[in-house]
């Protein structure tokens, strides 16, 4: 049986009988409710920059302002010292007309040319008139150290014979100054005017001139040689675009040569590649060690036709391949070049092929437009590399039916490489042969042992130098427009301090131009663009946890915002709650206070 407790009494007072609980309450209202709900609003009100926080994106700071500068300023001013010496001239030609003369000229040819790495802005030209009885010169304009009287008869010159190797050497050693350009003018040597471009920063020109006619000749020339030979570096319109140049964008080539043999089943030929590679290609490599890094790589292969169709000639006793048929020559599905794994990344790699056709086709010629037989057999394609046809010697006598090893005779391997040389100069956009036309006449270009010319070095340097800069500011403007237009992008330190070097290298590579550093200025702003490269193609950039805030706001809402709308209509509900009740407890004393 259940157990009864005892009834508890009530001591509570009973309200009144005429008190409507509606309009008055005799006892104060709690806060207990008010105080809990309020808490739980506060609570989440200030767990809301907590929530903020723990959301954020990191950010880098990155120099917006330094970014948009450089932008909108990327050009490299390169200061251009020449000199003109004018030697045996009877009459003694004035070196201040002189000098005019010549800088009207100049700045006729540089009027219509906006090429990147000129120095129109920044030029400064010294003229020496030495004659057997008096030298006088320009002063020039800067503290550079031009030509001193008399140094050139001192030596025993002979400009007339042919030797232009030794007239080179011997002017440099007379006139080897760095970063200054020189023209000597030589009157006498027999009828005509004969100009030859040396290996160095130098040139001569050799003629008779006795009238002012020819006299404006030769200013015409020496003009021409500053500036179409070494500031444009011997192309009608400068180099080719910088966007073009067969370099990559960290600054690294990767030369694949490839032996291909078309059919091993008639003969298979190797060759002695590492004597090239110690020989021919050592001193091209070290001599564009500013420009780009370089490596080289050879492989033999065997079965690789030729995609295109050959013809038998009778007039030229060969069969025919044209120019119309170069498009269709390589044949990507059985010419498996790209076997690289040094060139990952950003680097570039030209192909050089020495195609060994079958005896089916052997010997296999190349017939130019004019109707003629290329001398050397051998096409570019730019961006890709270039291709030379070797026939065997005596393939047309080859009837044996085993298939022969051969190895490439020296002479013939050196006679290849001499034409791969001239396609690697194309490239580059300069002259593959050793002559070149002008307006005022024919200049001879003296070939260098390393490929490359120290004026052409320059002007490839002044070049890769303008265009790198031009990458740079293009592409960190790219990065900081991209930044911010995406407010919630992750911006990791890395990517900052990359931003920040190429800045600085950027900067010292405009410095180093300013300095006549060509050399140091390619470097410098190769740099600038690998690190602007880096940057941008950071794979943190690419990473898929960033979004924008209308994509946060999208996730967050479904949870938090009903939450929150409970949590604040509850406050207010209490709130309005506790002044109601306080409002009729203050009626009720005021009325018990007046009663009293």
């Amino acid at each position: 049986m259940s157990e009864i407790s005892p009834e508890v009494p009530d001591n509570r007072q009973d309200a009144p009988s005429h008190v409507d609980p509606n309009s008055t309450r005799i006892t104060k209202p709690g806060v207990k409710r008010l105080v809990l709900t309020l808490s739980v609003l506060f609570s989440l009100v200030l767990g809301f920059p907590f929530l903020w926080k723990s959301v954020e994106i990191y950010r880098s700071s990155l120099p917006f302002g330094e970014i948009s500068e450089m932008e909108s300023n990327p050009s490299l001013s390169f200061p251009c010292r020449f000199q003109a010496v004018f030697i045996n001239f009877n009459s003694n030609p004035s070196p201040n007309h002189l000098q005019l003369s010549i800088l009207d000229k100049i700045t006729e040819l540089t009027s219509n040319s906006s090429q990147c790495g000129a120095c129109a802005n920044d030029l400064a030209l010294s003229v020496t008139v030495d004659s057997i009885s008096s030298c006088t010169q320009t002063h020039p304009t800067d503290n550079s150290n031009y030509y001193r009287c008399g140094a050139i008869s001192a030596v025993d010159f002979d400009f007339r014979n042919d030797d232009d190797d030794g007239v080179d050497e011997l002017l440099e050693f007379v006139l080897g100054l760095k970063n200054v350009y020189s023209v000597v003018v030589v009157n006498g040597g027999g009828e005509g005017i004969r100009a030859v471009v040396g290996k160095y920063r130098h040139a001569w020109i050799v003629g008779s001139v006795e009238e002012e006619e020819e006299e404006s000749v030769l200013v015409s020339r020496v003009a021409e040689i500053f500036v179409k030979m070494f500031v444009n570096g011997g192309t009608e319109n400068g180099l080719i675009h910088g966007e073009f140049m067969p370099v990559g964008a960290d600054r690294r080539i990767v030369l694949s040569f490839n032996l291909l043999n078309a059919e091993p089943n008639d003969w298979v030929y190797d060759w002695d590649f590492q004597r090239v590679d110690e020989t021919l290609l050592a001193p091209i490599i070290k001599v564009l060690g500013p420009i780009a890094n370089i490596s080289v790589e050879s492989q033999v292969l065997y079965h690789t036709p030729k995609s295109s169709f050959s013809y038998w000639d009778e007039k030229w006793k060969s069969y025919i391949f044209s120019t119309k048929d170069l498009p269709f020559f390589v044949n990507s599905n059985e010419w498996h070049l790209d076997t690289s794994i040094a060139a990952g990344g950003r680097s570039k790699i030209l192909q050089f092929v020495v195609y060994v056709p079958s005896t089916k086709e052997c010997p296999l010629s190349l017939l130019l437009p004019t109707g003629e037989i290329s001398k050397t057999n051998g096409f570019i394609s730019p961006m890709w590399g270039g291709v030379v046809v070797w026939n065997p010697p005596g393939c047309l006598n080859s009837e044996t039916n085993h298939p022969s090893r051969h190895t490439m005779s020296r002479e013939d391997l050196q006679a290849v490489f001499e034409v791969f040389m001239g396609q690697f100069r194309q490239l580059f956009g300069l002259k593959s042969n050793n002559l070149y036309i002008g307006a005022s006449g024919t200049y001879h270009l003296l070939p260098s042992g390393k490929g490359f010319t120290e004026w052409e070095l320059d002007v490839l340097s002044r070049q890769f130098a303008c265009f790198n800069l031009h990458s740079c500011a293009t592409t960190l403007g790219s990065l900081s427009r991209l930044v911010q237009s995406l407010p919630r992008m992750i911006i990791m330190d890395e990517i900052g301090k990359l931003v920040q070097f190429s800045l600085e290298a950027a900067k010292l590579a405009q410095s180093n131009a300013s300095l006549g550093d060509n050399e140091s200025s390619a470097v410098s702003s190769g740099q600038a663009r690998s690190l602007a490269e880096d940057a941008f193609f950071h794979p943190s950039i690419m990473s898929i946890s960033y979004y924008s805030f209308e994509h946060c706001f999208a996730i967050y809402s479904p949870f938090f915002l009903p939450v929150s709308m409970h949590v604040l209509l509850a406050a207010l509900r209490e709130w309005k709650r506790y002044k109601q009740e306080k409002a009729k407890y203050t009626a009720w004393k005021a009325k018990v206070k007046v009663e009293s």
